[in-house]
């Protein structure tokens, strides 16, 4: 959104590293016990399913209409004076962080609903990220929610849940986005959601109670943070059980998962600078920003799709 160029390399056809098999892209409506149906109308067979739905965020199905979105919301940027950044998570802080300092003469705030920043992690990253902000000129205001259905296009006016007014020319919402398993409470699977929606999972990454069926990333059950990286852990580990199984190898033989205790994490701010929580300390400036935010893990990403690092055709 802020660098497009940036998405020229992000944005990746499934075609282009997923090239042997077949690609549906229409969501999934339905589960039994053979078959998956999808909005479309296609019933698919399967001998093992895995399931991975996260979260369900609202972007095209062609990259060519992703590229055109992410051209929208970058003209969106340049053509205001002030905006507003509503949510206070990683989302929100790298967000107004590349705006703030890519261009430092708009104005942008940022209103978090949370007593502080950056929840997921621990207080002394969440106080690093708000002092860097607050250097770059970002108004930061806690504890607030915004009322977006009291936005006057005319004024350009945001009113906040304590009656405070904020101008801004445009907003971004970077709230949290429930989980992508409504979708299930109406399948075989109603029974294996818990409470919160999510995907009950055993030390296999099997599905409780189901032989077949496996579930990985944001929709499982796991303790543990939900991050991207160990969403990758669990697709290896699925992987290699779903190899064990489909050549006829003993379940005995199967790995197990073991979940993350450790609250690591690295958000990026502005182009040099991040915060890093690691195991043993905390760290904000030049050195964490030299792992993520001159790239943001894009290189190596597409490295281990199988993919250039650099290469931008469409």
């Amino acid at each position: 959104m802020v660098e497009p160029s940036m998405a020229e390399r992000s944005v990746i056809k499934h075609r282009d590293y997923f090239t042997n098999g077949r690609i549906i892209t229409s969501s999934a409506i339905n589960i039994t016990e053979t078959e998956v149906l999808t909005a479309d109308g296609q019933q698919i067979p399967y001998d093992f399913l895995v399931i991975a739905t996260g979260h369900p965020y609202p972007v095209p199905k062609s990259r060519t209409e992703r590229l055109d979105q992410c051209r929208a919301e970058n003209q969106k940027i340049m053509s205001a004076r002030s905006i507003l950044i509503v949510g206070g998570g990683p989302t929100g802080v790298e967000l107004a962080g590349e705006i703030a300092a890519d261009f430092p003469d708009k104005g942008v705030t940022l209103v978090h609903n949370g007593s502080r920043l950056l929840e997921f992690i621990g207080p002394k990253a969440s106080q690093k990220a708000l002092r860097w902000l607050i250097s770059k000129k970002v108004e930061v205001i806690l504890e607030q929610r915004v009322n977006l259905n009291s936005v006057s296009d005319e004024s350009k006016t945001y009113q906040t849940s304590s009656g405070e007014i904020i101008k801004a020319d445009c907003h971004f919402l970077c709230t949290g986005i429930a989980l992508g398993s409504a979708w299930l409470k109406e399948t075989v699977l109603r029974n294996n959601l818990d409470t919160r929606g999510r995907l009950m999972v055993d030390g296999n990454l099997r599905v409780k109670g189901r032989k077949n069926m496996f579930a990985i990333g944001d929709i499982t059950d796991i303790p543990e943070i939900k991050q991207g990286y160990l969403a990758q852990k669990h697709a290896l580990v699925a992987a290699k059980n779903l190899k064990l199984l489909m050549t006829g190898r003993k379940e005995s033989k199967m790995e197990t998962y073991e979940p993350s205790s450790a609250k690591l994490a690295i958000v990026s701010l502005g182009r040099r600078d991040a915060v890093a929580q690691l195991p043993y300390m905390t760290i904000a400036g030049f050195i964490p920003g030299l792992i993520k935010s001159r790239d943001l893990f894009v290189g190596r990403t597409r490295k281990q799709m199988g993919l250039e690092p650099h290469v931008t055709g469409d």
